[in-house]
């Protein structure tokens, strides 16, 4: 008996040893595929804490200024919803406060493209199946993915410790490892998505919707209690940001938060490599549902298969616009009330949504930001033609009777419409909380649906600029993804850190009027829309000169 259970513990290592092989491989294969990507991503999350402890510094010189900062943001939901809970009044801690949670939101994002690039990407390409014809064992594809992510995470870790770690060692490492950390539970979660769905578009969907939720209750919980004077919010303690929040870098640090960030990232890894183990390569448990054998009469033309390919991604965006619209219009409402005389406060609302009365301009960044969050949507929308491309599914439609222009016009014609949509129900949702907050939805409700609606331009700048990379430079399109970072990154941090008006004028959102309540002038509209059309115009003659693939 002794020897035959020898024999299982043996054949049972063995086999584990066979589905690693080829492992350092494939890791080799992914570095070198991501050799451009990945040291972008993490450069410019490492050095974005470190860049941030100057401008703060400049912004707020003296203890008091950034003691009353502190006691003012804490004081009101509304800004602890939009920035998070201070925990302290030392750079250290307000540069948590500030960057914090941009850092593991897109630590996070990082970490589930890297995942699902490598893992049900390949398969779904066709790639895995023929490296896996090579001597490759079964969770080889999966190790070198969450390698190449540890990896990453890992570099940012150090990069942001380093970073700050003249304001102290003990909070800049906390702060590095919620960052690298909460960037392993999302790739882990990913990891999981991966196995599970059998398209890479539907488990990127998921993993960044879990990101979206994870965000939305972290917002959630800040907004309806101070964490800085108790235990904090449930809402927030149910979200995985909410963690790393607590830990609390620079300010009495917790270790044991992130233990629990820890844990959940070992728990999604090892479901996934025990999903990876019951299924073939390009399998999934959750199969797409064959459909009927007839298409319909709207699936019979390009553009209905345009909508078709487009229509989830368009859905769960509308979705996620109308409960962030509805949760900012309920704590918009009374915020000059809130804020009182402070000053500080004053000033970083003012500069994200305008001069006008505080409650306006709280509403105007609160567009703002949703404008902004949507160029994520619009760049990736177009990018679709350029995955459509490279995945080999474009060229048989063109080989038939569709011209390039009616193909690309399949898609772009959702890219442009769909921003339209998404943000008037997003302004929607957004007037009505504020209405039935307020007690005037009839007043509130069609000004703020203009205002949300006026962002349109702003949006459709960064898709005429995603289209003219994948028509002039169609190696260089996921350069799209460094302009959605760039807006992203000024609308969020910009204001709260006094970035000058030429940089801030880098980005199209800051040539629009701030709405509701400035006064509105038709020329940065046109000019915008002028300059989309010409950029649209430039990258479809690129694609109509050049080659498919």
């Amino acid at each position: 008996m002794t020897a035959v259970a020898d024999a299982r513990v043996t054949g049972r290592a063995r086999g584990s040893s066979r589905d690693l092989t080829g492992t350092g491989t494939l890791l080799r294969l992914a570095l070198r595929r991501d050799r451009i990507m990945m040291p972008v991503w993490v450069l410019c999350l490492g050095l974005t804490a470190s860049s941030t402890v100057g401008r703060l510094d400049s912004a707020y010189e003296t203890p008091a200024q950034r003691t009353q900062l502190v006691q003012d943001m804490n004081g009101n939901g509304a800004t602890r919803a939009l920035f998070g809970t201070a925990f302290g009044d030392s750079l250290g801690a307000l540069t948590v406060w500030r960057v914090g949670a941009f850092l593991t939101v897109f630590a996070a994002i990082m970490s589930l493209l890297i995942v699902i690039r490598h893992t049900r990407e390949e398969e779904e390409t066709g790639r895995q199946e023929a490296l896996s014809s090579c001597v490759v064992g079964r969770r080889a594809g999966l190790t070198a993915a969450l390698l190449t992510v540890a990896i990453a995470n890992g570099a940012v870790t150090l990069l942001v410790a380093g970073g700050l770690a003249a304001q102290g060692g003990s909070g800049a490492v906390a702060l590095g490892l919620a960052v690298g950390l909460s960037g392993m539970a999302f790739g882990g979660l990913a990891a999981v998505a991966a196995q599970l769905t059998e398209s890479a578009r539907l488990a990127r969907g998921l993993s960044a919707a879990a990101v979206g939720v994870a965000f939305v209750l972290r917002m959630a919980g800040d907004a309806a209690e101070d964490g800085s004077k108790g235990s904090g919010h449930v809402l927030t303690w149910l979200s995985p940001l909410g963690w790393a929040e607590y830990a609390r870098p620079f300010a009495a640090e917790r270790w044991w938060p992130l233990l629990l960030i820890a844990v959940l990232a070992a728990a999604s890894i090892s479901v996934a490599y025990s999903l990876a183990g019951r299924r073939d390569v390009g399998a999934s448990f959750y199969a797409t549902r064959p459909g009927p054998r007839a298409a319909g009469p709207f699936l019979k033309g390009v553009f209905g298969l345009g909508w078709r390919l487009q229509r989830g991604a368009l859905a769960g965006w509308v979705a996620g616009f109308v409960f962030a619209g509805a949760i900012f219009g309920a704590i918009s409402d009374g915020a000059d009330d809130f804020l009182g005389d402070s000053d500080q406060t004053r000033e970083i609302i003012e500069r994200m949504g305008g001069a006008q009365g505080l409650n306006d301009a709280f509403l105007a960044s609160m567009v703002g930001i949703l404008g902004t969050i949507l160029t994520v949507y619009s760049a990736s929308s177009v990018l679709r033609l350029r995955s459509e491309e490279t995945d080999q599914r474009a060229e048989p439609l063109l080989s038939n009777a569709v011209s390039r222009l009616r193909w690309a016009a399949s898609h772009l014609v959702i890219s442009y419409l769909g921003p339209v949509a998404v943000l008037a129900v997003g302004g929607l949702a957004l007037g009505l909380g504020y209405g039935m907050a307020s007690g005037d939805v009839g007043g509130s409700l069609p000004r703020v649906l203009g205002a949300a609606i006026s962002q349109v331009p702003a949006v459709w700048l960064v898709t005429s600029l995603t289209v003219l990379l994948i028509g002039a430079l169609p190696k260089y399109s996921s350069a799209a993804w460094g302009l959605v970072g760039w807006v992203v990154a000024l609308g969020w941090m910009g204001p709260a850190l006094k970035v000058s008006q030429s940089v801030m004028n880098t980005s199209p959102f800051s040539h629009l009027p701030k709405l509701p309540g400035e006064h509105v002038t038709a020329a940065p509209y046109l000019w915008m829309v002028l300059l989309s059309a010409v950029l649209t115009a430039g990258g479809l003659v690129a694609l109509r000169r050049r080659d498919i693939g």
